[in-house]
């Protein structure tokens, strides 16, 4: 019997033994990979490299072949009259983050790849079936196209689960997006040496392991429309009495009962009507407070980043051997999302959080963004004292793990990911920006394009039914 997919996802998620994999061979199999795949990544310097160079006429760095990404330097002033001065990446085209799922004996399997991005802390992560940038799957790079792109250019033919155009990072791009896609496929599918298959709840309980699933496998998953399950009461009330947490089960696919958009889009809408936002770019060599080297590109002052340029060769890739810059972080960021049970459903703190490179200004984030260096301007707020004081304290707190950030783009950036369960009461009064929201809103929020960021969609894609 053809089961609704997303009612195969939810079941899915509970299973982490019934695949056709199990754990360990999915572990043994990506400590097998990492002894023989050979990668060699170091630093280098700009003037090393034959394709990137500093267009001094423009301001920025970019490649001969005008594909990829460019490295521009922006500034922005604040409301409050702060001036922000970085360099940023400028990745106007749309990637895609793309994944296969497929029922096998009964159960709904999703096609993961085991791949290796030059910034990864860890050499493989698991990630998406297909993750390319446009310039990669147009083969502007002169490689191969990435294995399982014809699945995706012709997903009109299958089903499509989920198919979104969400954000990255924008304290670090401007403006970026991907395409986030999940489609099923019932025919037979190869499944190559590089990829196999997992259950969703395997592809969860693999986020404990730090480091191990990849930034945007995470994004992909947390898009997955769980709000628009629709399922005979005895399959729901069979899931529910099987689900060990019963208020984030109902959080999920019941919620509060209560509208939240208005009073979101209102605060959201506020700000993208009535903000005074000043951005500009700058040419790199102009940008004050940062000097330029041939080997980085870094501020005079504490900054959460800076650039460095490095030669890397990659078994197995569409490309081998390339030179490219990347953004290293100096320290680890923590990123945390609150809960609690409210009226006996879970609810999430989250925040508002206009960002630099935001896409429309600003966008929901978790209760706790915070970067290893604070910019100018930034200051913690009383949930910020409240959250690292019942961190400190280990209060509360059901997950905590390093989980890295976009590899192809960012150096070794790893940031720690915590989920936080508190009692209601314990609460404090929360200031203007925050909203207090059970899963099922979230769910239908990240259904539009731009609404939740990566750092927020990430934390949701933690939680295990």
């Amino acid at each position: 019997m053809y089961k609704s997919t997303l009612l195969s996802i939810l079941e899915s998620w509970r299973y982490q033994n019934q695949g056709v994999e199990t754990m360990e061979s999915i572990l043994e199999w990506i400590a097998g990979r990492n002894k023989t795949v050979a990668v060699n990544i170091q630093k280098s310097s700009l003037s090393k490299s034959p394709f990137w160079f500093y267009d001094k006429q423009k301001g920025t760095i970019h490649n001969r072949n005008d594909s990829f990404f460019q490295i521009v330097g922006i500034e922005k002033e604040r409301e409050d009259g702060t001036i922000i001065r970085q360099p940023v990446i400028l990745q106007q085209e749309i990637g895609i983050l793309g994944v296969i799922c497929k029922e096998i004996r009964g159960v709904m399997h999703f096609l993961m790849q085991a791949k290796i991005e030059p910034g990864n802390v860890n050499k493989i992560q698991i990630s998406p079936t297909i993750q390319a940038t446009k310039s990669n799957f147009t083969q502007k790079h002169g490689g191969a196209k990435p294995p399982y792109l014809e699945y995706f250019q012709r997903a009109s033919q299958y089903e499509i689960v989920v198919d979104q155009i969400q954000s990255e990072q924008s304290s670090r791009f401007y403006k970026k997006r991907n395409r986030n896609i999940i489609i099923r496929v019932d025919e037979k599918i190869p499944t190559l040496p590089s990829h196999k298959w997992m259950t969703l709840g395997q592809i969860k309980r693999l986020m404990r392991v730090d480091n191990l699933v990849n930034m945007d496998t995470r994004t992909v998953l947390s898009c997955i429309p769980y709000c628009k399950l629709n399922v005979y009461w005895e399959d729901f009330a069979r899931h529910s009495s099987l689900a060990p947490d019963q208020p984030f089960f109902r959080s999920v696919f019941e919620g509060d009962g209560n509208n939240h958009f208005p009073e979101i889009y209102q605060y959201i809408n506020n700000y993208k009507m009535f903000a005074e936002v000043k951005r500009s770019f700058v040419p790199l060599h102009e940008l004050k407070g940062w000097k330029m080297e041939d080997n980085r590109i870094f501020c005079k002052q504490a900054h959460p980043y800076q650039v460095i340029f490095c030669n890397i060769e990659i078994e197995g890739r569409e490309v081998r051997q390339w030179t490219q810059p990347l953004f290293e972080a100096m320290g680890i960021a923590t990123f945390g999302l609150i809960c609690c049970e409210q009226g006996g459903v879970l609810k999430f703190l989250v925040r508002a959080v206009p960002e630099l490179g935001c896409f429309d200004g600003i966008e929901l984030g978790p209760t706790v963004q915070r970067e290893a260096v604070l910019l100018p301007g930034s200051e913690d707020t009383a949930i910020d004292h409240f959250f690292f004081e019942k961190l400190a304290q280990g209060k509360g707190v059901f997950f905590d793990h390093l989980l890295s950030e976009e590899g192809g783009r960012f150096y070794h950036e790893q940031n720690r990911n915590v989920l936080m369960r508190i009692k209601e009461e314990e609460l404090p009064d929360l200031p203007e920006g925050y909203f207090l929201l059970d899963y099922r809103t979230l769910n239908e929020l990240v259904q539009v394009n731009n609404t939740l960021n990566i750092q927020l969609r990430n934390l949701l894609s933690l939680l295990e039914v």
